[in-house]
């Protein structure tokens, strides 16, 4: 069948799709998004196309609409690489171009994970949860866990589209005058929404793990990986994203009844497309708590398709074939990094984690998402050894704290 692959983003995520996509069909990859950033600048396996309505919800739908006209297909697979556009293709569903196929949840499911006092609340019961309060703004606030304790924007569309002193991205609070202070911030910034107040549960960085599921379009749960990580990002507007980990591997013990006991969750709320968890194991009660649910790949998902799942081919087989999969789990030991092997050694807290890191450096079974063979022209490598660098100042005047 003739059809087209389009990624909607720019960010990192965007630009290992973008490679998923070239590694797949060897071509340039369409590429469209609000506005350029440095992870697609100068690559040369990308077409990009910009256009800043996409950022809007109610112009979307014709901003792409437009895109799309030129291209000669019999369908188009749109794979989105954030919240935003991945919300603009579902909400206008009905005004796209009928040729535009996608996998995503509808609107009020989709809403139901993207804002997290729906998302909470609406998976209370389920176990897998740890401590939480909603808190609109206008409330007095009362805490019942104990400190420290991690604060979060609930809508997290409208906190990206705002700036304002003191902005974080996750918020670990130590005492009650950190809370108000912080509380202030946000009363005296654009952002209007509920804040997320939740327990801290204690650990470094690895008893962090991110799990990543494809659900095709009759909601059957087609592979799950999952990862431990070893090192998050520790900059104000990056934590909570992983910076390196290893599939299938815990230094807790592997057990893949922890894997089966997620699947199971998925298919029970009847979820559809690509997911990334985000997962804290708490030592104290022994159990694996999910934090967030993201309805598409995670940034650093691209450790699926070094696994042997290429995240493209996924949708493809799905979409355009009607290919049924049996349930396959992602297994092969590898290590995804975005940062030098250096910051490893030096930051992962974990020594049983740096260990088998470090051996799967000299097994050369590591990437980085944004380092691909293909695509290197000289504008790129010097971005690439800038970021390389740049990681060194990241780590010395991070400003998270375990």
């Amino acid at each position: 069948m003739d059809f087209e692959v389009i990624i909607i983003g720019s960010d990192a995520n965007a630009y290992y799709m973008a490679r998923c996509v070239h590694e797949l069909y060897n071509k340039k990859v369409k590429v469209i998004a609000n506005k350029p950033m440095s992870f697609i600048n100068h690559s040369k396996i990308i077409e990009a196309t910009y256009d800043e309505r996409l950022w809007d919800i109610d112009e979307f739908a014709d901003a792409l609409n437009e895109y799309v006209k030129n291209i000669k297909k019999d369908k188009i697979i749109c794979i989105s690489s954030n919240e935003t556009y991945a919300r603009g293709l579902v909400k206008n569903k009905e005004k796209l171009d009928k040729r535009i196929l996608f996998n995503y949840v509808d609107l009020n499911f989709l809403d139901s994970l993207m804002m997290k006092d729906k998302f909470y609340e609406t998976y209370k019961d389920s176990g897998l949860l740890p401590k939480t309060i909603i808190y609109d703004l206008k409330d007095k606030l009362k805490i019942d866990f104990d400190f420290p304790i991690i604060i979060k924007p609930n809508d997290v569309i409208s906190f990206n589209h705002i700036n304002f002193k003191g902005k974080k991205k996750i918020y670990k609070l130590n005492n009650i005058e950190e809370v108000k202070q912080t509380i202030e911030c946000f009363k005296n910034s654009d952002y209007k929404g509920k804040l997320i107040i939740q327990e801290y549960i204690p650990g470094d960085d690895s008893s962090l793990f991110d799990g990543v599921i494809y659900s095709n379009t009759k909601g059957k749960c087609e592979l799950f990986a999952f990862a431990q990580i070893g090192l998050q990002e520790h900059t104000s507007n990056m934590v909570g994203n992983a910076a390196c980990l290893i599939n299938h591997f815990n230094t807790n013990g592997f057990d893949e009844k922890i894997i089966y006991k997620f699947k199971n969750f998925m298919e029970s709320i009847h979820f559809k497309g690509i997911a990334e968890l985000d997962i804290k194991y708490d030592y104290r009660d022994k159990k694996y708590k999910i934090l967030e649910i993201n309805a598409r790949q995670g940034r650093c998902s691209y450790y699926v398709t070094k696994a042997g799942y290429n995240i493209v081919k996924l949708f493809v087989d799905d979409l355009i074939y009607g290919k049924e999969k049996d349930f396959e789990i992602a297994r092969e030991e590898l290590l995804l990094t975005y940062v030098p092997k250096k910051i490893i050694k030096k930051y992962v807290v974990n020594e049983k984690f740096k260990k088998e890191a470090l051996k799967l450096y000299k097994e050369k079974k590591v990437v980085n998402p944004l380092i691909y063979k293909k695509d290197l022209p000289l504008k790129r490598i010097i971005f690439l050894i800038r970021k390389h660098f740049r990681y060194y100042k990241d780590y010395k005047n991070g400003y998270w704290k375990y």
